[in-house]
């Protein structure tokens, strides 16, 4: 009884001094609205003392403000404030807290550091050294000042700090924390490691609940075990757990040395499938390749890519590169069965396949190419032009000599035919023409040297010899060469047969003694409306050209066969004619 009145005479002498209390010295966060002039309190908005050792009043302290000491306890509104030495300002309705504060909302969260102040009315409060705010479910934010509002349910610290979950730590200049949403708004520079990626950023939003991270700026996805593989992006979104992004904006995915790019993308860091659309282009700096299309995936664990929508695919040479496009492109890695350290590069075109190289242009079905060999296969009615030369077959391989970049050879597979205009200086419809089962074609610098064939060999050559007195090339004739192995020289613009064994047959007939059925072989195929004349060309299923209209060179035969018909008209005059009686 006696203590409960000393306590009474205690606090009332306090009550009763006629020592005016100072406005706390605020700061500028909880500024009233109207500085130095207190706010009205509604009524159960004022702070309630719980518990203190001590109630203190010392005109020498705190400017005359109350304070309490020992361990403190004060409620408001359900949120409840501990600390080792409180001010209270009652005027105001504010306090400032001091030494081990502790602040445990009625969501559940607790924020602790060594001073805090708050105000009663607009429930705003601030926390400085050793800042540590806990969320109910285990988010812990780290920093030296921290703002927090409990109205609109956020805490806000622009002095640097971590927030971790448990799985992640993130590390911030300025941040602001909405707890109801469990949304934390990253502003600056940000950092967002865990054991297998880290996120740097410059403005982001990172959803505890989903753990997803909302990218408004410049940002950098980084495989830690594999710092080259990152993803690189102005806007997106990424999943911390599921580790997928979805990315809309100046976006990049680098991969096993290669580089994707598109309007808009899709990348699983867990399963390395990603995938694009728009504008997009897979790079291979290793391999001096690109690929551009509308759509393509990737398979990072695979080594492969595919693209579709209008695709087409650029092999760099120094000096003259090589493009491919198709309806699907795909690329892929397999290792060398000679060596399983080393890896070679394949590149496989499907459907309507074409090439352009300046010395060499091709269709087919379908075209493969191992670009580490330099080996391309060409499938299903492949036919490739050489200069004013065409190579048609049932299969086509090219070997390309990987340091001069150009064509070594060709080998045709079944029904190979090669042809080859006499003088691509005038349309005279002749040309030179060689056939048989399996063709080697062989080149020299960027044009066809020679040409070996085996099996069922035939040949249709123009002869022409050199007149010394008119300096200029005779037409001897048309020769018809038929043998089981034909060697041709093409030499400009003569074709010269130069071996012919097995089984050899060859005739020269005069140009007035060959007719222009005989000129040709019957599956003669010269083909110029879908010929590939420059690299763009391989981007439409034919560049559909209007076909050369070549002149007959049947001068001397169609005055032969002119002079042969008159003769027999006259024998046919001589006879006597039957007269019927």
């Amino acid at each position: 009884m006696r203590l409960v009145l000393f306590l009474f005479l205690f606090i009332s002498s306090f009550t009763l001094a006629q020592v005016t209390p100072k406005p706390a010295q605020r700061d500028p966060y909880l500024q009233n609205p109207v500085k130095n002039q207190s706010q009205k309190s509604k009524p159960g908005q004022k702070v309630k003392i719980i518990h203190a050792d001590e109630i203190i009043k010392d005109p020498a302290k705190y400017d005359g403000n109350q304070y309490l000491k020992g361990n403190v306890v004060i409620d408001h509104q359900g949120s409840i404030l501990s600390a080792d030495e409180v001010v209270m300002y009652e005027a105001e309705n504010f306090v400032k807290a001091i030494g081990n504060t502790r602040l445990q909302n009625s969501d559940g969260s607790i924020i602790t550091s060594s001073e805090m102040e708050y105000d009663g009315n607009t429930q705003k409060g601030v926390a400085r050294k050793n800042v540590v705010l806990t969320d109910p479910k285990g988010t812990i934010i780290k920093t030296e000042t921290m703002y927090y509002d409990r109205v609109s349910n956020q805490a806000y610290f622009n002095t640097g700090g971590t927030i971790n979950d448990g799985k992640s730590t993130t590390y911030a200049k300025t941040a602001t924390y909405f707890l109801t949403t469990r949304t934390i708004d990253l502003t600056g520079r940000v950092k967002i490691v865990d054991k297998d990626y880290t996120l740097e950023g410059d403005n982001v939003v990172q959803n505890q609940n989903t753990n997803i991270v909302t990218i408004n700026g410049y940002t950098v996805i980084t495989n830690n075990k594999n710092p080259k593989n990152r993803i690189v992006t102005d806007k997106g979104t990424h999943n911390m757990n599921t580790k997928e992004s979805f990315l809309t904006k100046n976006s990049r995915i680098y991969y096993n040395d290669k580089i994707l790019t598109g309007d808009e993308m899709y990348y699983n860091q867990l399963t390395g499938f990603g995938k694009a659309t728009g504008n997009v282009t897979l790079d291979d700096p290793l391999e001096k390749r690109y690929i551009k299309g509308g759509y393509g995936e990737i398979y990072e664990k695979k080594d492969s890519s595919m693209m579709t929508k209008e695709p087409y695919a650029v092999k760099i040479f120094e000096k003259d590169s090589l493009y491919f496009s198709s309806e699907k492109i795909l690329s892929y890695q397999k290792p060398d069965t000679a060596d399983i350290t080393k890896k070679k590069s394949y590149l496989r075109a499907f459907k309507k396949a074409r090439i352009y190289k300046s010395n060499a242009q091709g269709r087919a079905d379908s075209i493969t190419f191992n670009e580490t060999d330099g080996i391309m296969h060409m499938y299903t009615n492949p036919i490739l032009w050489s200069g004013e030369k065409q190579v048609t077959g049932d299969k086509i391989e090219a070997y390309f000599n990987t340091e001069t970049e150009n064509i070594d050879s060709l080998k045709v597979i079944g029904n190979g035919f090669a042809i080859a205009k006499v003088d691509s200086l005038n349309l005279l419809d002749e040309f030179h023409q060689v056939k048989g089962k399996l063709m080697t074609v062989y080149y020299e610098g960027p044009d066809i040297k020679e040409i070996k064939v085996i099996g069922n060999a035939e040949a249709i050559t123009y002869a022409d010899e050199f007149n010394k007195k008119t300096k200029v090339n005779d037409r001897i004739g048309v020769t018809v060469s038929l043998c089981g192995i034909i060697g041709a020289l093409f030499d400009q613009r003569q074709v010269q047969i130069i071996s012919c064994s097995i089984g050899a047959a060859a005739k020269t007939y005069p140009m007035s003694q060959i007719s222009p059925e005989q000129k040709k072989f019957e599956d003669f195929n010269w083909n110029t409306k879908d010929r590939i004349r420059k690299w763009q060309d391989i981007l439409v299923d034919s560049p559909n050209y209007e076909e050369i209209k070549y002149e007959p060179n049947d001068a001397l035969y169609n005055k032969v066969q002119e002079a042969v018909e008159k003769e027999k008209a006259k024998e046919e005059a001589k006879k006597p004619k039957r007269v019927r009686k």
